[in-house]
């Protein structure tokens, strides 16, 4: 078990709990007096005057630190240590000896001891590295907890949605999590690219380095280009001093350019490079540094358009769009809208700390009625807004927007929602509704759902156009 630290006293000293702790030494005297230190400090110790004997003790009995003599007979420490490495690589061991050098302290820092000490031991400075070493212990655990929350949240099987269109990107994403390329997430605003470009990281060898987003259309060229790539100090009016950007920043992990259609000229020439050679400068400086970054972009436009306007660069086009992943909108897994309220609700009755369990019938239809053109975001926000209103124990059709309230399967509650519903809106609200119903029932095959509805083909293209509703994704 790892030692818990607590704060006690004016002095804010760090006091551990007991830890487990092995003492390995030939000289009795030495190992006597250290294992009779460490027990008044309180801590559960045991002692081996060997190198087999302490195997034996590492191998049966949980530990959270070692201390071995450099010279154990014919054996040394450094043949514990990478013994006690291989077997229970996040046991830390300190190594003793009478003799020391920079040699052999540099030879035990490398081979992967916590520490290195000299005898005589001193009775502070034992203490000392007993409470610095465990409590690294502790922080490296909780920073691994901590990942580990991390890798959870933001894991694929976290993503809610049983649409086989979500389900083929997230097969796709989990296929190509691992591999370095560069990888361009396309789609509306509000589909979750930034959920998948975290997925992807957390589910990746790149999982314990850093994930760094950028908005790149939050800001100007030039602001852009230093916040990417870093400045060096007097480079420009107001940099002081020298500032990393955060492309390293990202060095080990993944960096996610959002809104990429919106970089200047001049930032797509830098980007083509950094992204075929890993390379760039800061701005103001000569120095060329490199970045073992993944690159991950996302755009709500359509940039085979944006090249054809001259308005992207078509090299840069080229090199992102190697591994495009295509994020279906709201509207196009309408089966997707229950499971993702029924999320949200939880989430927010949470935070708000209100008894909302669910959505009443009318209010759930009119939701999955609703074209959602703010996608899974609009969607949240709904609900959030619906467990604030609500009154009750669910969220009802009276706490939804007049926009979705208008979807609702039936007239006379759109009407209740808006009194300035025309005849031809109300009329229009149950069609589009028994269409999109076929649809789904149809697994979005316009052939099937029209034979469904017992009208042709061209009539439901028609009726499609008519009430609005092209956007809707579907199979042909």
């Amino acid at each position: 078990m790892a030692p818990r630290w607590t704060r006690a006293g004016r002095g804010d000293k760090l006091v551990s709990t007991p830890a487990r702790i092995l003492i390995v030494d030939d000289d009795p005297i030495v190992l006597r007096s250290l294992v009779e230190l460490l027990r008044i400090e309180g801590h559960d110790v045991c002692s081996a005057p060997g190198l087999g004997e302490a195997l034996e003790i590492v191998a049966s009995k949980p530990l959270d630190l070692v201390f071995a003599d450099m010279y154990l007979g014919d054996e040394t420490g450094f043949t514990l240590l990478e013994q006690v490495k291989r077997t229970h690589p996040r046991l830390e061991v300190v190594l003793m000896t009478g003799y020391g050098s920079i040699e052999d302290a540099m030879q035990a820092v490398r081979s992967g001891a916590a520490n290195y000490v000299t005898k005589p031991l001193i009775d502070s400075e034992i203490r000392l590295l007993v409470d610095r070493t465990l409590q690294r212990n502790e922080l490296e655990e909780e920073t691994e907890a901590l990942r580990a929350a991390v890798r959870d949240e933001f894991g694929l099987n976290r993503i809610v949605s049983k649409a086989p269109e979500m389900a083929k990107v997230v097969r796709l994403i989990r296929t190509i999590a691992n591999a370095r390329t560069t990888v361009l997430l396309t789609g509306e605003s509000g589909t979750g690219k930034t959920l998948l470009a975290r997925a992807m990281h957390f589910n990746s060898a790149r999982a314990n380095g850093p994930f760094v987003e950028v908005s790149c259309g939050a800001l100007a060229g030039s602001l852009l280009e230093s916040e990417l790539f870093g400045h060096e100090a007097g480079s420009f009016t107001g940099a002081g001093r020298l500032r990393k950007g955060k492309f390293e920043a990202a060095d080990g992990g993944t960096i996610f350019l959002d809104e990429i259609a919106t970089a200047s000229p001049a930032l797509q020439v830098k980007l083509l490079r950094v992204i075929q050679d890993g390379c760039f400068e800061r701005v103001g400086g000569t120095e060329t540094l490199r970045s073992d970054v993944r690159i991950v972009l996302a755009t709500n436009v359509d940039l085979t358009r944006e090249v054809r306007a001259g308005r992207f660069r078509e090299d840069l086009y080229y090199r992102i769009n190697v591994m495009p992943v295509r994020v279906p909108p709201l509207r196009a897994r309408p089966a997707d809208i229950p499971l993702l309220a029924d999320c949200f609700v939880r989430k927010y009755a949470a935070e708000l700390e209100k008894a909302v369990s669910g959505i009443e019938p009318d209010a759930l239809d009119a939701l999955s009625a609703y074209d959602w053109p703010g996608n899974v975001r609009e969607l949240e926000n709904v609900i959030e807004r619906g467990v604030v209103l609500a009154r009750g124990e669910t969220i009802a059709f009276c706490d939804l927007p007049v926009e979705v309230a208008r979807c609702a399967a039936s007239p006379l509650q759109a009407a209740s929602a808006d009194a300035i519903l025309s005849l031809k809106q109300a009329l229009a609200e149950p069609e589009r509704q028994i269409i999109r119903r076929a649809l789904t029932y149809a697994h979005g095959n316009r052939d099937e759902a029209a034979r469904l509805l017992g009208i042709n083909r061209s009539t439901l293209f028609y009726k499609l156009r008519k009430l609005g509703m092209r956007g809707i994704k579907v199979k042909a």
